[in-house]
């Protein structure tokens, strides 16, 4: 527990700092923070929401650290020249970083599950979280991702859950490298795909991970994690896959627009499942979820019975609305094997897709430049239409070195109708404005919490 401690959180509304900062004020500590978007009069519900936890929220001017007895926490976003972080330097306040505070807290916990993969580490870790819950437990979680299931009134950005310290619960990143900072006693390895860094970093970055633990629950329905799978003992690797032979096995897949439906085989049952969520990669998700949950003592029917009332994540495939015959729906799509697999899950139902992708970044453009082009290419139905504006920049030193614009111009060359649109507001304007009855409207990206606002006011202007 935390009691009595001070932090001060530099950059408080991010998806990963805000629910470190909700465990650490639910644990006893005295919490403040700043962020830009706070400044700029961005997203005032979700600061709304840490000031009756009690956080006391300040200007990113420096005026929120006032001692040397304050830990400063700051997200890799935050660059040294902030004046938080100068003023935290002048005091002398010790340091930590978002993924060291979080590898803290789950390296001391009794059970200690981590989820891992490029894709999917969200959702798992919520399911996780609602079949712990749904059966008794008192998990401590922490998710980058608003857990459906746990919203309430006084709790509506629920993408943390203060618990005990017998079980923690955490997706854990692989972008900065930090993945090297925990042990888990379950690891979860979901998949291995390009994405922040090369793949020859990632197979030891996620290899290292899995060895570490003492059970690691492990796709093996995916080739790079099969390998990976190949070097650890097999005595304490839980395999899963989806219509292939595993530990967990789905077979039987049968898809719905907003839910699916499989058996769960192992060695001595089959047991049918519903999930609330749709898609083949849910199905993937949900066995992983189901072997961390077995690896960690839930019996195997209790924990199918308690996933099929997981009910997502915020902008996980999140139907925001219909109006006038076209389907909104908010997504969280970023990398080239998220995008497939919400493009994979529209397809499976009659419509054309309209697609908004807004990417997450220059540096991401670069590194998947080749493989976001011919996923687009190969996944975009003849009749669909995609629109990119530029990539959301939130502020520091970039590399324009590939652009949406060079994104477009290659998709487009292989025939495909794909536009780049600067602006984010005409570009979602022209998708509205194209859209007819039984099109599904898709708002795609990551690292902007605006993105939601932008499917709500694209939903509004079909209303009208």
């Amino acid at each position: 527990m935390q009691h009595g401690k001070s932090c001060f959180f530099v950059g408080i509304g991010g998806s990963g700092m805000m629910p470190l900062a909700m465990i650490l004020a639910g644990q006893g500590a005295k919490v403040a923070g700043s962020d830009r978007s706070l400044d700029s009069g961005r997203l005032p519900a979700k600061f709304d929401a840490l000031r009756a936890l009690g956080i006391d929220l300040f200007p990113q001017d420096g005026s929120g650290i006032v001692s040397p007895d304050q830990t400063v926490i700051a997200s890799a976003a935050v660059e040294d020249n902030v004046p938080d972080m100068v003023r935290a330097a002048e005091l002398g306040c010790p340091r930590m970083t978002r993924a060291e505070l979080n590898a803290a807290l789950f390296n001391a916990a009794g059970t200690s599950i981590g989820v891992a993969g490029t894709s999917g580490k969200s959702t798992v870790t919520g399911m996780i979280a609602w079949i712990l819950h749904s059966l008794g437990g008192d998990p401590t979680v922490m998710n980058g991702a608003v857990m459906k299931n746990f919203v309430r009134p006084d709790a509506p950005f629920a993408s943390a859950l203060v618990g005990s310290d017998d079980f923690y619960v955490s997706e854990v990143d692989e972008s900065d490298g930090s993945i090297a900072l925990y042990s888990p006693h379950v690891a979860v390895l979901n998949n291995v795909s390009l994405d922040h860094k090369s793949l020859e970093e990632l197979r030891t970055l996620f290899g290292d991970f899995a060895a570490k633990a003492q059970t690691t629950v492990v796709n093996v329905g995916d080739a790079e994690s099969a390998a990976l799978a190949m070097a650890l003992d097999r005595s304490r690797t839980t395999t899963f896959a989806v219509e292939s032979d595993a530990d967990l096995s789905a077979r039987n897949l049968a898809l719905e627009a907003f839910a699916v439906r499989f058996d769960l085989v192992t060695r001595d049952a089959a047991l049918p499942v519903r999930l609330a969520v749709p898609g083949r990669h849910n199905v993937a998700n949900a066995l992983a979820a189901i072997g961390a949950s077995v690896a960690a003592g839930i019996a195997l029917p209790d924990a199918v019975r308690a996933i099929e009332g997981f009910t997502g994540l915020r902008r996980r495939f999140e139907l925001v609305g219909e109006a006038n015959g076209v389907a909104v729906i908010d997504d969280f799509g970023h990398n080239p094997d998220k995008i497939a697999a919400t493009l994979d899950t529209l397809h499976a139902f009659p419509g054309r897709v309209l697609a908004l992708f807004q990417p997450h970044g220059y540096g991401p453009l670069k590194v998947m430049r080749r493989e976001l082009v011919e996923m687009f290419v190969n996944k975009l139905a003849p009749g669909d239409r995609l629109v990119l504006p530029d990539p959301v920049y939130q502020g520091g030193t970039v590399s324009r070195e590939v652009t949406s614009a060079d994104i477009v111009a290659d998709i487009a060359a292989s025939g495909r109708d794909a536009r780049h649109i600067p602006d984010r507001a005409a570009a979602a304007a022209h998708l509205v404005a194209e859209a007819r009855p039984g099109d599904r409207i898709v708002i795609m990206g990551a690292r902007d919490d605006t993105l939601s606002l932008v499917a709500r006011e694209m939903l509004a202007h079909l209303e009208s």
